[in-house]
């Protein structure tokens, strides 16, 4: 996937200057039949996993990234129209000093400029703490933290706004690793819970309209429309496993394009043996906050109570 510059090349379904050359289709594309192509693919995965239904009213997890503000644009550009749906953007301020104000701001931007409803919540608002402070206080790392309890508050502010359904934006490179890590650590179960199967009671199901687009496609998207492109990552991201699986898969895709498309299909062969031998579990209510938990006690309430008890 490259972005054509200095010279000219046509598209190859008009006469257009190309803007981009995509290498799994072998194809130029000008900017009309690239974006054209970005929104069949979308349409595609939301009709494969009746992503979105009538009278939904979705929330869009939106953090202000690449890939968040991709998603709200699309969907607003794509369903924006239909009279039977809502949209709702969700942002979650972590309390990350130096990194979290840049992404909050456009998130405020971008939802102002769309015209979709803004709700914000943060970790110290409804935790107590931040990030920041939970880090020095607590023994985990950062990344336990902050994805249990912002998967915690993302569902409860889903639930609160009335949402039917919570879009995330993990695209097809997102996709593709988490399968191949998965399927290299042997967590078949949680390969299972990757494709929700049933609606359960207090729990928001979510989607993922970008599944079929690649990471860079997104960066060109976001170019192409003049949209905000925070590219910075999160200071405590680390993830040594993760990042060798990343580009492995990252040099596979450049030596043989479209490979990225063959492990999501092929997961996607395996879904039903997932299902049969996984099936999803029957949640509680946790006793401490009432989310649902398959525990007595939902694992954000127990690493809030262990950081404040130390």
């Amino acid at each position: 996937m490259s972005i054509i510059k200095g010279f000219s090349v046509k598209c190859k379904l008009c006469n257009r200057n190309a803007v981009i050359y995509q290498r799994h289709s072998g194809r130029h594309l000008c900017k009309r039949h690239f974006i054209d192509d970005i929104y069949k693919r979308v349409k595609y995965a939301v009709r494969k996993y009746n992503m979105i239904e009538r009278d939904d009213r979705i929330a869009v997890a939106l953090s202000g990234g690449k890939d968040s503000v991709a998603l709200l644009h699309i969907l607003v550009s794509l369903y924006g129209h239909r009279r039977d749906l809502e949209f709702v953007a969700i942002t979650v301020d972590e309390g990350i000093a130096g990194y979290r104000e840049e992404t909050v701001e456009i998130s405020r931007r971008i939802t102002s400029e769309l015209d979709v409803e803004h709700i914000i919540v943060s970790f110290r608002e409804h935790c107590g703490l931040s990030l920041d402070e939970m880090v020095k206080k607590g023994d985990k790392k950062p990344c336990t933290y902050c994805g249990v309890l912002r998967k915690h508050l993302l569902n409860k502010a889903s639930r609160e706004a009335g949402a039917t359904k919570l879009a995330t934006g993990h695209n097809l490179d997102d996709e593709t690793q988490t399968i191949l890590l998965n399927f290299l650590q042997g967590d078949v179960e949680r390969l299972a819970r990757l494709i929700p199967q049933r609606i359960q009671e207090g729990l928001i199901l979510r989607i993922k309209p970008l599944r079929e687009i690649y990471e860079r496609e997104v960066v060109t998207y976001n170019l192409l429309n003049d949209l905000p492109l925070a590219l910075d990552e999160c200071p405590y991201s680390h993830f040594p496993v993760r990042a060798m699986v990343r580009d492995f898969i990252y040099e596979f895709e450049e030596k043989y394009p479209g490979r990225k498309f063959s492990i999501m299909r092929s997961f996607e062969r395996l879904i039903p043996c997932f299902k049969h031998e996984f099936p999803q579990k029957d949640l509680n209510r946790c006793q401490i906050c009432g989310e649902p938990s398959s525990k007595e006690i939902c694992q954000a309430c127990k690493l809030l109570e262990e950081i404040k008890g130390r």
